[in-house]
C-alpha cells in the first residue's frame, strides 16, 4: 500500500508541474479514499465481527478497495469542486490505479488476506493451515495487469478520452462480482457478499458517467458547429 501511494504521488507531482491545485486534488483522493475503504468494510462484513476477541484490531486494519474507489472519486469531485478545476483528471488516475491495486494484492498474498475459498484447483495456493485455496490475490492482481495495457493501449490511440476511469470503475465492479464467488468471504443476503453489493455501486457509477461524458463530448461539436453557423 506504501509503495502504491508513493508510485502515485510521484507520478501525480511530474504530472502536477507546481499547480497546486492538481496536488490538492490527489491529496483529496487519498484522504476520500482511506475513508471509503474503512466505510465498505464496516459495512461489508466489520459488523460481523463484534463477538471476535479481536474484533477492534479487525475494524482499525480492515479496509475494502472497493469503498477505495468511490471514496477516491468522491474526494476529487469535491476537492475540484473547492479549488474551481474544470478539467478532467480521470485518465491521469485510470493508470495510477491499477498500479495502487496490484501492489495491495502482492501484499495480500504475502501476509495471507483476501483469501479465497477452498478449491481442488490444480493451481491453488495452500494458507497458513496448509488449506487448498482459490489464488484470490494472484487472480486479482493479474486482472489489474491486464486493466493497465488495455488503458494504457486505449490513452495510446487516443480512445475514450477523459472516459478511462470510468471504464476502469465499471469494468472492476464487473469483476469483482464475478470473483466474489470465489472469495471466502461472508454472505449477508441472497447469497452474496456486501462487497457484491458495493461493486454493483461501482459499476452503476463508472457506466453512468461513462454515458454521461459521451453524451456531453457529443454534443459539444453540435453545438460549436450551430455557433459557427
Amino acid at each position: 500500500m506504501a509503495a502504491g501511494i508513493l508510485i502515485g504521488a510521484v507520478f501525480w507531482y511530474r504530472r502536477a508541474k507546481g499547480q497546486s491545485d492538481l496536488l490538492l486534488i490527489y491529496l483529496g483522493a487519498l484522504i476520500g479514499g482511506f475513508a471509503g475503504a474503512k466505510i465498505a468494510y464496516l459495512l461489508a462484513e466489520g459488523w460481523l465481527e463484534w463477538s471476535q476477541p479481536d474484533r477492534l484490531l479487525r475494524w482499525a486494519t480492515g479496509k475494502s478497495v472497493l469503498g477505495g474507489l468511490l471514496g477516491a472519486y468522491a474526494g476529487v469531485e469535491w476537492v475540484k469542486h473547492l479549488v474551481g478545476h474544470r478539467h478532467s483528471t480521470g485518465d491521469a488516475f485510470a493508470v495510477i490505479v491499477p498500479v495502487g491495486i496490484l501492489l495491495g494484492r502482492v501484499g495480500c498474498f504475502v501476509n495471507g488476506c483476501c483469501l479465497g475459498r477452498p478449491t481442488s484447483w490444480v493451481f491453488a495456493v495452500r494458507d497458513i493451515h496448509g488449506m487448498a485455496r482459490w489464488p484470490a490475490p494472484l487472480v486479482e492482481g493479474a486482472f489489474q495487469v491486464v486493466m493497465l495495457a488495455v488503458i494504457l493501449l486505449l490513452q495510446r490511440r487516443g480512445l475514450l478520452r477523459d472516459r478511462l476511469f470510468f471504464l476502469y470503475l465499471t469494468a472492476y465492479g464487473v469483476f469483482r462480482f464475478g470473483h466474489e464467488f470465489m472469495r471466502d468471504t461472508p454472505r449477508i443476503w441472497l447469497g452474496l457478499s456486501g462487497y457484491q453489493f458495493i461493486s454493483l455501486v461501482l459499476v452503476m457509477v463508472g457506466g453512468v458517467m461513462m454515458w454521461r461524458r459521451t453524451k456531453s463530448m457529443l454534443a459539444r461539436p453540435l453545438a460549436e458547429g450551430s455557433l459557427a453557423a
